[in-house]
């Protein structure tokens, strides 16, 4: 089975590193034409230079900074002026760690807009033109989390729990359109952000950082954390022709961690 996305454009959320990257690395492998979108603007650059080479393809970058969702808004709207996109990966940086005793209310507002509000803003701007076009697909990077909460990350079990549940109400809105919406369920994966979180939970309990990962991995039937690019791998497939009647699920990639169904 070969996956082809030529002629396709895809909008990928906080793609300079990490999962994001991965996922707009498959995709421009798979012919895409990819608008890489984050706040670092040297690796957004020099990974769009690298992915060229590789592909013969020009792809783009975007500059945004997802902690200012006002700002954010008004450049999303501003590049779907002038585009349209077929893909649209919803992700951006997660919020701060912390148990529910840890976090305020205000964090609980900045952690919305941060991962609800700019993906809904994105999402509302995007799909004008996948309607139009009669096709698209949308994918929300959220977690495991949202079925089996992490004591340790409060904001993110809760808010990305709402853009799970909203997307699962906009599959049902948007299927007549011939547009598919799926979320993704995280799980461990060898990233910037896991080695930050893991890094703080060190410190707090005093311990190596590599017992916590050992720890981490033994969690995980699979005995490891997941690579990147295995995660891009499953975007890949769902955004296209192949996952065409895949609509309105929420899959995990995990290495069997959930233990519920």
């Amino acid at each position: 089975m070969k996956i082809s996305l030529k002629n396709k454009k895809a909008l990928v959320g906080g793609s300079s590193k990490g999962l994001g990257y991965a996922v707009g690395k498959q995709l421009a492998i798979c012919g895409a034409q990819v608008t890489f979108v984050s706040r670092n603007e040297d690796l957004l650059k020099k990974n769009i230079l690298e992915l060229e080479k590789i592909t013969g393809v020009k792809h783009n970058y975007l500059l945004v900074d997802y902690n200012d969702s006002g700002k954010y808004k008004k450049i999303i709207k501003d590049f779907f002026k002038k585009n349209s996109v077929d893909i649209l990966i919803n992700n951006t940086q997660g919020p701060a760690a912390g148990d529910v005793f840890s976090v305020e209310e205000k964090d609980y507002q900045k952690s919305f807009d941060l991962l609800f509000k700019n993906t809904i803003n994105t999402t509302n701007e995007a799909i004008r033109g996948m309607k139009k076009n009669k096709w698209g697909r949308i994918i929300n990077m959220t977690s495991v989390s949202v079925k089996e909460p992490l004591a340790y990350l409060a904001l993110s079990n809760t808010i990305r729990s709402a853009v799970t549940s909203w997307g699962k109400t906009m599959s049902i809105e948007s299927g007549k359109f011939n547009i598919n919406v799926n979320n993704i369920l995280t799980g461990f994966f060898d990233t910037e952000r896991l080695t930050q979180l893991n890094k703080e939970k060190s410190e707090k309990f005093n311990v190596n950082i590599e017992d916590v990962f050992d720890k981490m991995r033994e969690m995980v039937p699979l005995k490891r954390i997941g690579d990147p690019d295995e995660f891009g791998y499953l975007v890949a497939f769902l955004v296209s022709d192949y996952a065409n009647y895949i609509n309105g699920v929420n899959i995990p990639i995990d290495g069997g961690l959930l233990k519920s169904m």
